[in-house]
């Protein structure tokens, strides 16, 4: 059987720490979830591996470094409420629950929400929920949010999205142009939101947060 409790300790020195991710809270909630329940079970060898995982129908779980670098960037606290955009099967919902005081995961595939649920109570996450919705709407009626975070690409963030974001809190997202992808976070505030770059990774664009398109005649 493979030892992934081993393979988790790898992930967090090779993956994790040599990316400047320092933070205790981060570490040790990755080093407490574990990640090969939260993929489907034909990728469960590629769960520790420092790639997107590839969860069906153009949707992934992206590569640790990246959720890491983004719960350090938005410097998540332990009195704050999260919404997890995307959460897929509940991994990135699961460690930053290990954090933050509550957390929101939103999912559009109903069964991909169903199992989620169902993981986060195996796990022992308690102070998260699965809202079972479309990714582009959040969850309005739990918020207002401290920490918005996107768990795949963005060609254009949402309005709706942005107005569940309190005044001072933090969205994190990997905006995507073209090939190129940047992960930022944006700070909100007097309503407005103002953009800081923190690092490159890539995954597809979610459903929902492609740019529109132009037509011209």
């Amino acid at each position: 059987m493979p030892d992934f409790t081993e393979r988790r300790r790898m992930m967090v020195d090779t993956q994790i720490r040599p990316s400047d991710v320092t933070k205790y809270p981060i570490i040790e909630a990755m080093l407490a979830i574990p990640r090969e329940k939260f993929v489907p079970d034909a990728q469960r060898e590629a769960a520790y591996a420092d790639q997107n995982v590839d969860l069906g129908g153009g949707r992934v779980l992206m590569e640790p470094r990246t959720l890491a670098k983004m719960l350090d960037a938005v410097n998540l606290q332990s009195d704050e409420l999260v919404l997890d955009v995307a959460c897929g099967l509940g991994y990135s919902t699961a460690v930053a629950a290990r954090i933050a005081q509550m957390v929101i995961g939103v999912e559009e595939d109903e069964s991909m929400a169903a199992d989620a649920q169902e993981l986060l109570s195996e796990t022992g996450a308690d102070n998260a929920i699965v809202h079972t919705g479309l990714l582009a709407d959040g969850a309005a009626e739990h918020g207002a949010y401290d920490v918005i975070l996107i768990q795949g690409g963005a060609e254009d963030i949402p309005a709706a999205l942005l107005d569940q974001l309190k005044d001072g809190g933090r969205i994190a997202a990997l905006l995507v142009n073209g090939a190129l992808g940047e992960v930022k976070v944006g700070y909100k505030s007097g309503g407005r939101i103002s953009w800081r770059f923190e690092f490159n990774a890539g995954a597809p664009v979610l459903p929902g947060f492609a740019a529109a398109q132009e037509f011209a005649l």
